[in-house]
């Protein structure tokens, strides 16, 4: 059990390092040109997250998700657990997230357990899986080597879907691969070892797909370019915050950067394309997951995210403005106050 005092300093820590990354995304807006342009008025409309059904309507529901200790797992678990479905997670280490080792109201609710789905015999992940009514994997693996990738990314869901499957209680499947602007940059774009990358996302899907014999209505595809979140930047696998990500997500939601992404090819494209936020992929995942509105469906880039899970337009570019303008403000407040007295006290020391 984690200390009182260890969560105090560690929810300090976080805030302190949040205001931090507010004031270098605030820098960031001064030195962007495309800033003068001005930001389109729609927003996607509805609450944040999941508006789509009681929570009644999960209550009784059992999903397992793969992947579950991971960013977009935990977010995915968390989210089930508050509407009372029963969850269970299954990963590497089956323990809670260590963002989340303060928090128990919902992390008690979960079932974690630990499994190794590349190394464990069938018997050892038919009972880590269970028999749940709806499967969801988040499991993802990178790196440059192509069999480690196609087996990390296809092999290891592929096992998990079909153990699913085998429960006899499978009614849904839900797996978040990659966007389709992603993988058309595998030919000509992308290192050749990239190539065990992608051919194991799409094994992962025609297995999600087999585990529901074949009927596309049960399934679902959610397909991000790239996703941020969290309080943290990092390199393996690459993140940003959540702040620093709104502010590009909106950005990049410019009428005129969409143009330009529209019109450039690769991963030029993609890469002028809005990420999508850790919140909006795990929203997307619980929908289709409660056989809500996302169910069905290939939801592939982030407006089409945004749109099914009714998440808010991202604000953080707005706010970086507001920012540096309430700075600006107050530092001319302060000059204007400030800089007769200095020139005063100057021009009285000139005659001593």
């Amino acid at each position: 059990m984690v200390s009182t005092r260890s969560c105090f300093v560690s929810k300090l820590l976080e805030e302190r390092m949040m205001r931090i990354y507010s004031l270098v995304s605030s820098l960031i807006v001064l030195l962007t040109p495309t800033l003068a342009f001005q930001v389109p008025g729609k927003s996607w409309k509805g609450l944040h997250g999941l508006a789509m059904t009681s929570d009644a309507s999960s209550a009784s529901l059992d999903v397992t998700v793969i992947g579950g200790s991971g960013f977009v797992g935990s977010s995915v678990c968390r989210s089930l657990a508050e509407k009372g479905a029963k969850v269970t997670s299954v990963s590497k280490s089956g323990k809670v997230p260590s963002f989340a080792w303060c928090d128990d109201s919902w992390t008690s609710k979960v079932n974690w357990v630990a499994a190794d789905l590349e190394t464990a015999d069938e018997s050892s992940i038919d009972a880590a899986i269970g028999s749940p009514q709806c499967i969801v994997s988040c499991l993802g693996v990178i790196g440059n080597e192509p069999e480690v990738l196609k087996k990390g990314n296809g092999a290891t869901n592929c096992a998990a879907f079909g153990s699913a499957k085998k429960g006899g209680k499978l009614e849904r499947a839900v797996y978040v691969s990659v966007s389709a602007e992603v993988a058309a940059c595998q030919e000509n774009w992308l290192p050749e070892f990239f190539g065990g990358y992608f051919e194991g996302k799409k094994m992962a899907e025609q297995c999600a797909l087999d585990a529901v014999d074949g009927d596309s209505s049960k399934v679902c595809f959610v397909k991000p370019t790239f996703i941020y979140g969290g309080d943290a930047f990092g390199l393996i696998p690459p993140r940003v915050t959540k702040e620093y990500g709104s502010f590009i997500e909106e950005l990049l939601s410019l009428e005129l950067i969409k143009f330009f992404a529209d019109i450039f090819p690769g991963l030029i494209k993609v890469a002028l394309r809005p990420p999508s936020s850790v919140d909006a992929v795990a929203a997307a995942c619980v929908s289709a997951a409660i056989a809500g509105p996302a169910l069905g469906k290939d939801l592939d880039g982030a407006a089409v995210i945004n749109e099914i899970t009714n998440q808010p337009a991202a604000t953080g570019l707005t706010e970086a403005i507001k920012f540096v303008g309430e700075k600006l403000g107050e530092t001319y407040e302060w000059a204007k106050e400030e800089v007769p007295k200095a020139a005063a006290k100057l021009e009285e020391m000139s005659k001593k």
